[in-house]
């Protein structure tokens, strides 16, 4: 009897099924949803695997795919399951349209984890070369191709919904588009502001730049909308690509040299053969010393006459790329100086400032 009651249960219906076949349909969507939870933890192990052994294109692949298994599967259950419910033509057009829309979105994902993972690979290549453009080009083209999917596949759910052909559903997106562009110049300003960064190439990440002499850092990152810059203060500033495009960006870390002028000032009172012999130390100096290149030869003369001080200009280019090797070359350079001059007893120049006696006689007062 019992038996019977069961059976008798399992025949009764509800909104025009038997119980057995929403039962059936749950247990597709149980079934599919186990599987997928059991190929994202192997694919998970799988990847860890692909790790310990140095394969990390295919690790990237498994994550990619762990990430939406899941989904997929269910979305595809759900499709499959609706074949066991008897539905009236209302509520299967519903279910079939609501079907449409979640296997778009799931193909959608999935290709949205495929461009994920294929940029990941293109990123570890991009570490590997000398060259730090390609590094740039990843997050933009990343990001470019995750937009595009995404809005490809609300136009595949806006066809759907509407029944309508794609070529109206895009002649609609036209006229849209031009309101949308009107409310986003300064979006789709920064964009092709970011395109001419990439093109033109004034920095790659890692360059010390500074910007219409204002900002100078480290360039982090650059993205859609901007580049973000690690100022030596330690600030992290983020300034429109549209803006940075249309300003004057100077490139330190292109640098190939470093030029410095010294104006040195000694006594009025040294004679003309000390003056000669302070030159002939300078050269000196400056002969010889690794950085200087022999296409630009240092230079020391006598380059001013004045009342207070005799003025020596010198100028070198030191041959360094690294700012820090330049200061370190610099601090040598004026430490021999102070040590050579003191030697051959040539004094410096301290400044003075005129002041008048009570009797309205002016003076020249040494200040020490």
């Amino acid at each position: 009897m019992d038996l019977t009651l069961g059976l008798a249960w399992f025949r009764s219906t509800v909104a025009g099924n038997e119980v057995w076949r929403f039962l059936a349909w749950l247990c597709v969507i149980l079934l599919a949803f186990l599987a997928g939870r059991i190929a994202r933890h192997y694919g998970k192990r799988a990847a860890v695997m692909m790790d310990r052994h140095h394969r990390n294109m295919m690790a990237i692949f498994f994550r990619a795919g762990s990430r939406s298994i899941v989904f997929v599967l269910v979305c595809i259950a759900l499709k499959s399951g609706l074949h066991f419910l008897v539905m009236s033509d209302t509520v299967s057009v519903f279910t079939l349209t609501a079907s449409n829309i979640l296997m778009i979105v799931a193909i959608t994902y999935v290709l949205y984890c495929l461009v994920d993972a294929l940029c990941q690979m293109w990123a570890i290549k991009a570490a590997r070369t000398p060259s730090r453009m390609d590094d740039m080009l990843v997050p933009i083209v990343r990001r470019t191709a995750q937009v595009t999917l995404v809005v490809l596949g609300l136009v595949q759910v806006a066809t759907v919904l509407s029944d309508k052909p794609l070529t109206s559903i895009l002649a609609g997106l036209g006229v849209g588009g031009l309101a949308v562009a009107l409310a986003a110049q300064e979006t789709i300003k920064n964009f092709f502001g970011s395109m001419t960064v990439l093109t033109d190439k004034p920095f790659e990440l890692g360059d010390r730049i500074i910007v219409d002499l204002k900002y100078d850092g480290v360039v982090e990152s650059v993205g859609v909308r901007s580049t973000r810059i690690r100022t030596m203060e330690g600030s992290l500033i983020s300034i429109p690509n549209g803006e940075l495009a249309s300003k004057v960006i100077e490139n330190t870390g292109k640098r190939t040299f470093f030029r410095r002028l010294m104006d040195l000032q000694i006594a009025p009172d040294t004679t003309p053969e000390k003056v000669e012999r302070a030159l002939a130390i300078l050269r000196e100096i400056l002969a010889g010393h690794p950085g200087l290149h022999p296409d630009n030869p240092p230079r020391a003369v006598f380059f001013e006459v004045g009342t207070t001080f005799l003025t020596l200009r010198v100028m070198y280019w030191c041959h360094l790329t690294d700012y820090w090797a330049f200061m370190a070359f610099s601090e040598g350079v004026n430490l021999q100086i102070m040590r050579r001059f003191k030697a051959e007893n040539i004094a410096f120049a301290f400044p003075s400032q005129p002041f008048y006696w009570a009797g309205g006689v002016q003076s020249n007062e040494v200040l020490k």
